[in-house]
């Protein structure tokens, strides 16, 4: 009797396990200049929350910066990457390709592809947020969800 109480307690217990990765989490990445690669030595810096969806690989977002050099016109997931290297678009915040100024907050959604969400998971991607005057990027954040 007693071995079957915690045979059933363990059952619960990786049952709730399994059951928490499958719901949606928020998390919050703080962006600075400091973290560009190469970094900046600037006063700009954001916030990014991202709802994510592991039943659909839905990822939404509302992204919000201040001081920066110059008007925000481009917003990006990248990655894979560590937090010290670069590395391509896996998702675009904003319009695709458009170099116009950016909405501030800017908001949208996204679904990504079963590898894409693997790396999301995983802490190996970062967002970015580009300038005119830093094309290649002016604050970034690594987006951490299991951490």
């Amino acid at each position: 009797m007693r071995f079957a109480a915690l045979l059933a307690a363990g059952m619960a217990m990786v049952a709730t396990a399994a059951y928490a990765d499958d719901m949606m989490k928020t998390v919050t990445v703080e962006m600075t200049e400091a973290q560009e690669v190469p970094p900046h030595d600037g006063k700009g810096v954001g916030t990014a929350t991202f709802t994510l969806d592991p039943a659909t690989k839905t990822v939404t977002w509302k992204v919000v910066w201040q001081d920066l050099t110059s008007p925000a016109i481009m917003a990006h997931i990248h990655g894979p990457a560590s937090p010290t290297t670069n590395a391509d678009v896996v998702v675009w915040l904003g319009p695709k390709g458009k170099m116009d100024p950016l909405p501030n907050p800017l908001e949208g959604t996204a679904t990504m592809t079963d590898a894409q969400w693997a790396d999301l998971m995983a802490g190996r991607d970062y967002i970015n947020v580009h300038t005119t005057t830093n094309k290649g990027g002016e604050i970034r954040g690594q987006i951490t969800p299991g951490m």
